[in-house]
């Protein structure tokens, strides 16, 4: 029952073109991000492990989410910025068009402006991690598979969705569906007032 919930929402996302006017938070249950596929497919991938705790009280939510595919799991309250976290899942067509211009910004500008996939509200986490790895994606990716991220500061009310973690803790965000690497340069540079 929980999962056809979950489909059920995965499927209001994608018809409504992944801009919901509100993603809903399903029931709490376990959908497992790391399936021992899961594991392997990543393993022979290039993306990163989850990052590491690097604070005490970095300005994100005290919530703990499971790294997609495998690895440690991430407190986000332990992360500091500047951080760029996008919000995306599999079946969102503007995720799919945006994913490869972040992979490429990712290669480019990561030691300076690291990033943090999430994959949300996504029933389906093998999908999204072949997607994912399809797109090129390198770095690191945690799963909200059912939504606890909804109530949050990270709530989204669709995808994909941008956060940015400044260094002082605070929190903004910015639409997502950017086209190309030219767009998120501005769009990061804008944010953080920074030159890339």
């Amino acid at each position: 029952m929980r999962r056809v919930l979950v489909a059920a929402v995965v499927a209001l996302l994608a018809l409504s073109g992944c801009s919901a006017k509100d993603v809903v938070k399903a029931p709490s249950a376990d959908i497992d991000v790391a399936t021992p596929d899961m594991v392997a497919m990543k393993a022979k991938s290039d993306i990163e492990p989850c990052p590491a705790p690097e604070t005490k009280d970095g300005g994100l939510p005290a919530k703990t989410v499971r790294c997609l595919g495998g690895g440690r799991s991430v407190d986000l309250s332990t992360l500091k910025g500047p951080l760029v976290l996008n919000f995306w899942n599999s079946p969102c067509v503007e995720c799919q068009k945006e994913s490869p211009a972040l992979a490429k910004f990712y290669r480019d500008y990561g030691r300076r402006i690291p990033v943090l996939g999430v994959d949300a509200v996504d029933g389906y986490p093998g999908i999204a991690l072949r997607k994912a790895i399809g797109w090129g994606i390198t770095y690191p990716i945690v799963a909200d598979p059912l939504g606890d991220l909804q109530g949050t500061k990270l709530s989204v009310r669709g995808v994909p969705t941008f956060f940015f973690l400044h260094a002082d803790g605070s929190l903004t965000a910015e639409a997502g569906g950017k086209k190309n690497e030219a767009q998120i340069v501005a769009m990061v540079e804008k944010q953080f007032g920074i030159q890339l």
